[in-house]
């Protein structure tokens, strides 16, 4: 059975994992906003009750 063989896979899987695990995630953090987010206000806004004709 081939399959269970691990040495023509088994380097590229290391490999794989390795590019994954130390060079992707430099890569996506390394990327800036073009605008930074600004905090909403925390005041809430008054609100009028909506009169609903129920009948």
């Amino acid at each position: 059975m081939p399959q269970l063989n691990p040495d023509p896979w088994f380097m590229i899987f290391i490999l794989s994992w390795g590019v994954f695990l130390a060079i992707l995630p430099l890569k996506v953090m390394g990327h800036t906003f073009p605008n930074e987010p600004t905090p909403k206000s925390m005041t809430t806004p008054k609100t009028t009750p909506w009169n609903w004709p129920w009948h």
